[in-house]
């Protein structure tokens, strides 16, 4: 019932951001140019602009917000993050290659998305080939940590050599955006509602997981194999996502706990609460980046920094205190 009420709250908003931004577009316009279709200019900015970024802000939302939810299960952990297993880091790597060698290299044939894509989806093999080396949880996050360093450390390199141009296209992708919001993107982009149906397929094993690695084995879970499965459903979700905006911080991270704390812990309604969740807050504040300073675009993952980071700082408070009493 709650997880209807959700999916009726972002509809609504899905319908109300139409008529936002640098263009004042009423409710009675919009009605008009559903049943008329009478006004060429006004129909660009409803169907050819915003009506894609809306698609597209709730369709990345959705997959990150699912894949924070299927990361913090698997982790066992609620400061887990997407980010964990390289995916926005390796992403961003390659994307800034493409960027500073002007598409050459073989780069070219698949564009900066493609080329942020297959950066995300490289970097979370290597992770699950360095870390599964070990069999445990630690040591997955210890060589996520380690790759995102180095990619990272990647895009500073290249940031460096880059001309002021160059700098200015990787910092804005850096900062996830969805102005350049297309209906080839939002094509490219429905693949993530299936992935977000095989991640909601794992809750259950998910939720045997949490009882721990021996346990979860006993009740016939594998822990490694899916580990395997959902770090590999996740880097897809999270690749596209990213690949399509830029990086989108603390979504993955916020979004999950927030759930958890009001419809509990069961990853049958996590999981889809977080995607509806996700792709709602996305959708907020992509609404409030394109008006707050318009004409200009404040980059959307500058606000979801923003709101993330003083809550982040708020739950490690909570953990440590949590701590404290036992």
């Amino acid at each position: 019932m709650k997880i209807a009420a959700l999916a009726l709250v972002v509809s609504i908003l899905a319908v109300a951001s139409l008529l936002f931004g640098s263009a004042d577009v009423s409710l009675k316009d919009l009605l008009r140019l559903l049943s008329q279709n009478d006004d060429p200019g006004l129909s660009t900015i409803v169907f050819d602009i915003r009506l894609p970024r809306t698609l597209l802000a709730l369709l990345v939302g959705a997959g990150v917000s699912a894949s924070g939810a299927a990361i913090q299960g698997m982790f066992r952990n609620p400061l887990a993050d997407p980010a964990l297993i390289g995916v926005s880091a390796g992403a961003a790597l390659f994307a800034a290659i493409y960027v500073v060698l002007d598409g050459s290299q073989g780069l070219s044939l698949i564009g900066m998305t493609g080329s942020a894509f297959v950066g995300g989806l490289l970097t979370t093999w290597i992770v699950l080939v360095v870390g599964g080396r070990g069999g445990g949880l630690a040591t997955i996050l210890l060589a996520g940590i380690a790759i995102n360093a180095i990619a990272l450390s990647g895009v500073g390199m290249l940031s460096y050599l880059s001309t002021d141009m160059q700098l200015r296209s990787i910092s804005f992708w850096a900062l996830g955006s969805l102005n350049g919001a297309t209906w080839i993107s939002v094509l490219l982009a429905l693949a993530i509602p299936v992935v977000v149906f095989l991640i909601f397929l794992e809750s259950r094993n998910l939720n045997v997981i949490t009882l721990g690695d021996e346990e979860a084995e006993h009740l016939g879970v594998s822990h490694q194999k899916l580990r395997v499965r959902i770090v590999s459903l996740c880097a897809v979700a999270v690749g596209i996502g990213v690949a399509l905006t830029g990086v989108i911080a603390f979504l993955g991270l916020v979004v999950p706990h927030l759930v958890r704390m009001t419809l509990g812990s069961n990853h049958r309604t996590v999981v889809p609460a977080s995607a509806l969740l996700g792709g709602m807050l996305l959708l907020v504040a992509d609404v409030i980046s394109r008006t707050i300073l318009a004409p200009t675009e404040l980059p959307v993952g500058i606000l979801t920094a923003l709101v993330g980071g003083p809550f982040f700082i708020y739950l490690i408070m909570v953990e440590q205190k949590g701590r404290l009493v036992i």
